[in-house]
C-alpha cells in the first residue's frame, strides 16, 4: 500500500510542476512580441501541458486505487475526504481550462495580459494548501 501511496505522490508533484509552470509560461507568451518568441512558447506550453496529464492521469488512478482499496469507508464517515475531492474536481477543471488557453495562444486568439495570468497562476497554489492540510490533518 506505501508503494501506491509513494506513486500518488510522485505524480501529483508532477502535475504540479505543470500547474504552477503553465501558467507561468502564458504570462511571459502574454507579453512577448517577436514571432520566434511566440512560437517557442508555443512548443513550450504544448510539451509541457502533455507530460502535466501524464502526472494528472497517474495522480488520479492511484489515488483511486488507494481510496478504494485503503479509504472508501473514510469517504462516507468524514467530511474531509469529500472536500478534498471537491478540490481536486477545481483542479481538473482548471487543468482543462489550461488546455483551452494553450489552444487559443496556438490558434493567436489571447485575449488576456500578463496580469490576468499573473492572478490565474495562483489558484493552483491555494487549492493546494487546502488539499494537504485536509489530508494530514483530517480536521472534520
Amino acid at each position: 500500500m506505501l508503494w501506491i501511496k509513494a506513486w500518488h505522490i510522485i505524480f501529483v508533484v508532477t502535475w504540479f510542476a505543470g500547474l504552477f509552470y503553465l501558467p507561468r509560461l502564458f504570462v511571459y507568451h502574454a507579453d512577448c512580441t517577436d514571432e520566434a518568441g511566440n512560437a517557442r512558447f508555443k512548443i513550450m506550453e504544448r510539451k509541457l501541458f502533455a507530460i502535466m496529464t501524464l502526472g494528472a492521469v497517474a495522480a488520479a488512478f492511484f489515488g483511486l486505487w488507494l481510496l478504494f482499496v485503503y479509504q472508501w469507508q473514510t469517504l462516507f464517515n468524514t467530511a474531509w475526504l469529500p472536500l478534498k475531492f471537491v478540490l481536486v474536481a477545481s483542479l481538473i477543471v482548471y487543468h482543462f481550462y489550461c488546455l483551452k488557453l494553450v489552444r487559443d495562444f496556438r490558434a493567436d486568439r489571447n485575449t488576456r495580459s500578463h496580469v490576468f495570468y499573473r492572478w490565474f497562476n495562483e489558484f493552483p497554489a491555494l487549492i493546494l494548501v487546502a488539499v494537504v492540510l485536509l489530508a494530514v490533518l483530517k480536521p472534520f
